[in-house]
């Protein structure tokens, strides 16, 4: 661990010097990827130098053990001792947890698309409140948040929504979120009072650059078609909504929610390069994680993985066995509690299997 420290502290002190240099300064590409990495080499660095104090106190504290004589003198050198001990330990698990490898994705935007599965009418009023739920969280961290692409449902909610949120670090903190959500809650269409099951999907996707996915424009086809839904009479009344079609996949995603014809096909071009990236992403997790099944970032969509039960005000993660009994909080967008404890939880089994 000691040298891994120590070539974190020299690649820290070489980005130090690298980032006041002018063609540095002169690439804002260039001077945002090296700052961001000096930020994050930072926090190891300071921890480092902590844990470093913390071993020659106690190196200190022994040698005055050893040699001391003057009863007063050992006293105070052991009980910095047994201070130090538990200290020192506390710092190695600390950055043991912050040696594990990022995730690459970590640092990427997302694309969000959450999607009506069981329950008619009241799952896609469940995938609005999920949206909000987002939506809240997002604006809590200062995210960007914008709106793509929704296909409304016929009692309120929706069918599909699919929004970007861009800012620092996002998918570290939303790929949790990927797989099924259960809501038990009595529907409002519901004359007799029963509680019924409804289920949304979540798909978090990393945003995908273009070095990322290589797409050959031949293999797309590309639709215009009127938006449908709210939008005022130009939304309506102009071709402005782009369908695109990736042939050799079938994948096919639509962009309505812009006025322009052109917003709306590179943010469809967006969508659908993420998506291809999502599957050959899981085709390289599969192939290096065949053995092991991922407790909580498998970000399966097939997984259940949360459920939300109004009438005991409980909100559930299976992942983990983790409850909170603060419904109407989680809806109102903070979910950061469960993002931590989801967070906790990789960072331990990642440790368990060695890949510190």
């Amino acid at each position: 661990m000691i040298d891994k420290l120590e070539a974190i502290k020299r690649r820290f002190e070489e980005v130090g010097q690298l980032i006041v240099q002018p063609d540095a300064m002169a690439d804002m590409d260039k001077y945002s990827k090296l700052n961001k990495e000096y930020r994050d080499l930072e926090k190891i660095v300071f921890k480092y130098d902590e844990y470093s104090q913390a071993l020659a106190d106690r190196k200190g504290a022994k040698e005055v053990l050893d040699k001391e004589k003057d009863p007063e003198f050992r006293k105070m050198a052991k009980a910095e001792l047994e201070e130090l001990q538990p200290a020192i330990e506390e710092l190695e698990d600390e950055m043991k947890v912050m040696l594990i490898p990022k995730d690459p994705n970590d640092s990427k935007n997302v694309i969000l698309e959450i999607r009506a599965g069981t329950g008619g009418d009241e799952a896609a009023i469940f995938v609005g409140d999920l949206f909000r739920m987002y939506k809240n969280y997002a604006d809590s961290r200062k995210w960007n948040f914008s709106l793509m692409n929704a296909n409304e449902g016929t009692s309120g909610g929706y069918k599909e929504i699919v929004a970007a949120i861009e800012g620092e670090d996002v998918f570290a903190q939303m790929k949790f979120e990927s797989g099924v959500h259960r809501v038990q809650r009595v529907p409002t269409t519901e004359s007799q009072g029963r509680v019924h099951t409804s289920a949304a999907t979540v798909a978090v996707l990393p945003e995908a650059e273009e070095v990322d996915v290589e797409l050959d424009m031949g293999d797309i086809r590309k639709d215009t078609f009127r938006a449908s839904g709210a939008g005022g009479q130009h939304i309506n009344k102009t071709e402005s909504a782009i369908r695109l079609t990736h042939i050799p996949s079938g994948l096919v995603v639509e962009c309505q929610d812009g006025r322009s014809q052109h917003k709306n096909y590179a943010q469809a071009l967006k969508v659908l390069r993420s998506r291809l990236y999502e599957i050959e992403l899981k085709k390289h997790n599969d192939a290096i994680s065949a053995e092991r099944k991922t407790m909580v970032g498998s970000g399966d969509r097939s997984d259940k993985i949360r459920t939300y039960n109004y009438p005991q005000g409980r909100v559930t993660d299976h992942r983990i066995g983790f409850s909170v009994h603060n419904l109407p909080t989680v809806m109102s967008g903070e979910i950061g509690q469960f993002i931590e404890e989801l967070r906790i939880a990789e960072n331990a089994e990642k440790l368990k299997s060695g890949r510190a």
